[in-house]
């Protein structure tokens, strides 16, 4: 087996990081930084930029740059998040032949994954200048509260990028397995809030290198971009009251005021007050106007109040599911910059009532897990990882209705069996539709997968019987198995995750980033 690199694949910023000499070491970029900015450009003349080359021309050419993408992965375009995105975005969000949310560039629609996969590339490269040998395996790293979906279209990306995605790791189970690896053993909950999701997750390491995980939760639309809009609103709403000049559809506006607040939101995390200086803004009836205005951490919090608050609701969650009290965990950690903003700390303190953890490095400790995993794939590091299924699987019941057979937080492996009656006389046939979700309906829920069990016995309604079995395997591969118990038929099938490409458009997008 070859070398394998971890890769955190982030909204904002992405990392790669390798095992060497029994340590998880972070690699340099061709630039010299330990981080690449999660940014792709689109140039007329066919280049294509990534990481800082990208961000740094953003302002010119706004249409063209793709940022924040890990937001789009793996949803459809009529997504409530999707549509609140198309509202938001400098560039075009548009709806592929598949129903997923996808970009526009200059009239060419291009998949999250395929943008994705450019960063992958980068980041490849990247290790295999260091390690001066070809890279062609690796970890990735996902948001906990990912669906299957979602993590298809990151492995996807991965493919593109001419990787083989050996596995596919919760962020903050990877967080977890970088600390836990020299610090002691007890319970830790793992609090991480990026730029563009929020997961927490609740684990219980023990000596010898058992890292078992309680519980996990999140919020996979709530992100440090969540907090630059909400900044952005109030400045465009401001200057247009004040100055009657609406720049709210002006893509380069756009992307000159996010760059600022970004920084502006940064600087604050370490001091009481900044300033948004953008001159020439905008052209007024009488002129250049320009948009220059004092911001205070205290205004700040005050805006974003409402997002902080949201990731009380997985924590209380997570902590629930794994049947603990706050007082009960021993550690938080903290992973992702925004948890370097004041207010989340203080969220973090309020929900745990406990000072959360700030000896590791917010922005390298998922890399650096992701490499951990790698040696224990080897065996180079004796640690034993139990998981758990992040979200429910269920089936289709009575109309539109969904009932659970594996509960969330599950550990896996699992198999779970329900019995289910027909619901008319003569029934011939039951349709057996698999569901990912929370939801009680599915039009709240992801539709997996369906199959058929026919040739059913005639009987009146509710005689005849069927067996489900779900079974989830430590890899998280589900299969289902349908049984009608009084003759013994059935039949089974494995519901493989799909990204919403084919197989003939990973491998001709491969060809094409490659």
């Amino acid at each position: 087996m070859g070398r394998i690199v971890g890769i955190d694949l982030g909204t904002t910023n992405s990392c790669v990081a390798i095992m060497e000499a029994g340590e998880g070491k972070v690699i340099h970029n061709d630039l010299g930084a330990r981080t690449t900015p999660s940014v792709v450009a689109y140039k007329e003349d066919g280049t294509i930029l990534v990481g800082t080359a990208a961000r740094r021309q953003a302002i010119t050419n706004p249409r063209e740059t793709i940022f924040g993408v890990k937001r789009l992965i793996g949803r459809k375009f009529d997504s409530p998040a999707v549509s609140e995105l198309r509202r938001t975005m400098p560039y075009e969000i548009v709806k592929a032949p598949n129903g997923d949310a996808w970009v526009s560039l200059g009239g060419k629609q291009v998949s999250p994954p395929e943008v994705s996969a450019h960063i992958l590339r980068y980041l490849k490269k990247a290790a295999e200048d260091y390690l001066g040998e070809p890279v062609d395996e690796a970890i990735v790293t996902v948001p906990a509260y990912f669906d299957d979906a979602q993590r298809q279209a990151t492995k996807d990306a991965g493919e593109i990028a001419g990787l083989e995605v050996r596995a596919i790791l919760n962020e903050p189970t990877a967080a977890a397995l970088a600390y836990g690896l020299e610090k002691m053993a007890g319970l830790v909950a793992v609090f991480d809030f990026g730029g563009g999701t929020f997961d927490i997750s609740i684990l219980r390491i023990e000596e010898g290198g058992v890292f078992e995980v309680l519980s996990t939760s999140g919020d996979t639309f709530l992100g440090g971009e969540d907090f630059d809009r909400c900044l952005m609103d109030a400045h465009l709403a401001e200057f247009q009251r004040e100055n009657e000049v609406d720049v709210s559809r002006d893509p380069a506006v756009l992307q000159r005021l996010k760059s600022a607040v970004e920084s502006a939101r940064h600087e604050l995390s370490s001091q009481l007050v900044t300033e948004v200086n953008l001159p020439f803004f905008a052209a007024g009836p009488q002129g250049p106007v320009h948009l220059i205005k004092e911001l205070k951490r205290s205004r700040l919090e005050a805006l974003t109040k409402k997002l902080v608050d949201r990731a009380e609701v997985p924590c209380r969650r997570a902590l629930e599911d794994a049947k603990l009290t706050a007082a009960e965990i021993d550690q938080v950690i903290l992973v992702g910059g925004m948890t370097r903003m004041p207010a989340i700390g203080d969220a973090v303190r309020r929900i745990f009532g406990k000072e959360p953890g700030r000896d590791v490095n917010p922005d390298e400790i998922v890399a650096v897990g992701a490499a951990a995993r790698t040696a224990i794939m080897k065996g180079e590091l004796k640690v034993i990882l139990l998981d758990v299924t992040s979200h429910s699987l269920g089936l289709r019941v009575e109309g539109e209705k969904v009932v659970t057979i594996i509960p969330r937080n599950s550990m896996i492996p699992v198999r779970e069996t329900k019995i289910f009656v027909t619901t008319i006389d003569n029934q011939d046939s039951a349709t057996v539709e698999v569901y990912q979700g929370e939801h009680p309906s599915i039009h709240g829920n992801r539709l997996l997968g369906r199959f058929v069990l026919g040739d059913l016995p005639k009987a009146r309604a509710e005689q005849v019987q069927v067996e489900v079995s779900f079974t989830m395997d430590a890899d998280g591969i589900l299969s289902v198995d349908a049984t009608e118990t009084l003759t013994g038929k059935a039949t089974s099938k494995q519901i493989l995750a799909s990204s919403g490409l084919s197989r003939e458009e990973v491998d001709r997008l491969s060809k094409r980033v490659g």
